[in-house]
């Protein structure tokens, strides 16, 4: 995840950090933390830049270009 965000022109530049807070064997599930950073005061900047579909769809967009 952290190559996928710190390279993404999007988010690469508000990229901090991502730490696995969860791992289930079980579910083959894993929940992670994403740090970002960025001015708020930018107009749009919370609502489009950082929105949880735009950030989920980076991570889409590039397992998808490894096909």
């Amino acid at each position: 995840l952290t190559d996928v965000y710190s390279s993404s022109p999007a988010l690469g530049r508000y990229f901090r950090s991502a730490q696995e807070v969860y791992f289930s064997n079980e579910s083959s599930t894993v929940f992670y933390q994403l740090e970002f950073c960025g001015s708020q005061s930018t107009e749009g900047f919370m609502e489009n830049t950082m929105n949880p579909d735009f950030i989920r769809n980076v991570l889409r967009q590039n397992i998808y270009d490894e096909d």
